[in-house]
């Protein structure tokens, strides 16, 4: 693979340990991909887990003297202080945590702790050279914006950063970016939790891809989109799709396959997805918390959540998961005193996949969302798949239908 003199004194230690380590870590990638060359990112995104491996890695190249070259935005860990003030944390993930922000803050990161930098901090324009790890950001990063990202772990993204680099292969390159599954949505979708369950049964049913939806509606809230994309990406490994009239690549379907024919042809219904939703749902009965911002909450579904609540209180604890921009809207517009005042919870920098829930360890919750579940399953947490107003009448009644 071709390096640049830059590129190659990197690889070689000229700029530290930290560094080297990083370039000969998309050497590898870029060499198993059958890369030609390097090409410069403008931005970045870290999916950092606040877990061994990632710590250890970031800690690696931190001691090594990396920094970033472009500073990415990174995921959520857990909110210190208020599980702190909670009294729920034990004393090695307190500890993991402090080391998380500590190696991040050195190696040059901007310290979003969010899982949707793409709404708020981190908008690319069309055609940015990219690297994006997180499963929600990467869909919206190549199909909502047509910026330009591959698929990236913590690991890879964070090299990116470092170097200002990544290899030219994959979504890059405009030959990869061509649709080849054709979706025909004949689903009425109703509300952005129908996207939520196409996103999740599309994979399973096309297998790998990059689909072109057809026969969507016509407006299609941001929202809907990040729901979409999040299921795409985490049912399967979809990180690219097309929507005409949406993915600034393709103003219509024949653009979005660039004048080939699909590959697949498939057809959702509303058996499909009804299907999907039995599939991984748990069933009605007696929950004991509600949990939402699997990706994170936007200021509208916030909004959404206290014109549902009308005034009532919950019987289930009741967490909402968002950024720490949306959290402080919410303060300002009077959401969060309404939320709270109800039993319920706004935290920002935090995530559902995170030791700070062990209290919940074993309990059964409700969810819109597939992958809150999917990722919560691990940590021993249940949950009922409904629709927004269908969770918050759990949560107020403490009971799932």
């Amino acid at each position: 693979m071709y390096l640049n003199a830059f590129e190659r004194e990197m690889l070689e230690g000229r700029y530290g340990a930290g560094t080297a380590t990083a370039m000969k870590v998309l050497v590898a990638i870029g060499e198993a991909f059958g890369a030609e060359k390097m090409v410069e990112i403008s931005r970045a995104h870290v999916a950092l887990s606040n877990q061994e491996a990632d710590l250890w890695f970031v800690e690696k190249l931190v001691r090594g003297g990396a920094t970033c070259l472009v500073s990415p935005t990174v995921n959520p860990g857990f909110n210190l202080e208020y599980f702190q003030a909670a009294s729920s944390l034990e004393p090695l993930d307190e500890a993991t945590i402090k080391r998380t922000r500590d190696a991040y803050r050195a190696i040059g990161a901007t310290l979003t702790y969010s899982c949707t930098p793409y709404l708020e901090k981190n908008i690319p324009r069309p055609g940015e050279i990219t690297a994006y790890s997180e499963s929600s950001a990467t869909p919206y990063i190549n199909s909502v914006y047509g910026a330009r990202t591959n698929r990236e772990s913590a690991q890879s993204a964070l090299c990116c950063a470092v170097t200002g680099r990544t290899p030219l292969y994959g979504f890059l390159l405009d030959e990869n970016r061509r649709g080849n599954v054709l979706v025909e949505v004949e689903a009425g979708l109703k509300d952005d939790f129908d996207y939520q369950l196409l996103g999740y049964c599309v994979p399973k049913k096309a297998g790998p891809g990059v689909p072109v939806f057809t026969n969507l509606p016509g407006r299609i809230s941001p929202e809907a989109l990040m729901n979409l994309g999040a299921q795409l990406n985490t049912a399967g490994a979809v990180s690219m799709y097309h929507i005409a009239g949406v993915t600034p690549e393709a103003p219509t379907v024949e653009d979005a396959f660039k004048g080939e024919k699909p590959l697949k042809r498939i057809v959702i219904t509303d058996y499909d997805l009804q299907e999907t939703h039995d599939s991984i749902t748990a069933g009605r009965g007696k929950i004991e918390f509600a949990m939402f911002g699997c990706p994170h909450f936007t200021i509208d579904q916030v909004a959404e959540i206290v014109r549902l609540l009308g005034g009532r209180v919950f019987k289930a604890e009741f967490w909402v998961l968002t950024s720490s921009l949306t959290r402080e809207l919410a303060r300002r517009m009077g959401y969060l005193e309404i939320i709270e005042q109800a039993g319920g919870h706004i935290v920002d920098d935090t995530c559902i996949d995170q030791p700070c829930w062990r209290h919940l360890y074993g309990k059964r919750g409700v969810t819109d969302s597939p992958k809150c579940a999917y990722y919560a399953k691990r940590r021993n947490m249940e949950f009922v798949i409904r629709r927004l107003a269908d969770c918050v009448e759990a949560a107020v009644r403490g009971e799932a239908d």
